[in-house]
Parts: C-alpha cells; structure tokens; sequence
C-alpha cells in the first residue's frame, strides 16, 4: 500500500486522493496538520529525501508526497499515475487552487 503525506487544506493533496480514489488504489493519507507527530514524520522524510530539494529552494512544502510501495518518494504524483498504468484526472476547479506558482503542490 502506497503513503500519502498531505493536508485537507491542500487543493492537490485533495486531487492526488480523487485520483487515487478514481483508480481503486490503496493508499494510506498522512494528514500532516492533524498533530505534531505526522507533522514531525513528515519532516524528517522531507529533510532526509533529495526529491524534496528543488522544492525546499522555491520555498514550496512539498505536500502532496507520495510514497511508493518500494519506498520510493514522489512528490510528481500524476507522472506517478501515468507510471502506473493509472488515469489522471484534474478537474478544472482545482488549477485555480494550487498553492504554488507551478500548480503542482504546495
């Protein structure tokens, strides 16, 4: 089963979990907001995971991140998708939501 590390208050977080739900995928959401511990989870794998450091640079937070069964971290999750044989589906009312310039996360 697949790790999701994101917020409800994130617009991606929330689109990544439609798509994951769309395509019957397990997965497990790491809501990070929800206490100080998968706060804290999350940061030692942002601050231990090079995936993360282009997005640390633009001040980004890196959320969603999805953490593949062989424990690869992917914070791309609709190249993930597409890797996986899975359809992505972005709904036109969340581009206008993205937290970051890019619209890919926050």
């Amino acid at each position: 089963m697949i790790k999701v590390y994101g917020s409800v208050k994130c617009p991606y977080c929330m689109v990544l979990k439609e798509n994951l739900d769309r395509n019957q995928v397990a997965y497990e959401f790491i809501e990070i907001l929800e206490n100080l511990g998968n706060l804290g989870e999350f940061l030692a794998l942002r601050d231990s995971e090079p995936v993360f450091d282009h997005l640390k640079a633009i001040k980004d937070i890196g959320v969603p991140a999805l953490i593949g069964e062989d424990g690869k971290v992917w914070t791309d999750w609709e190249t993930w998708l597409k890797e996986n044989g899975y359809e992505v589906f972005v709904p036109e009312s969340s581009l206008s939501q993205a937290c970051s310039i890019d619209r890919k996360g926050c």
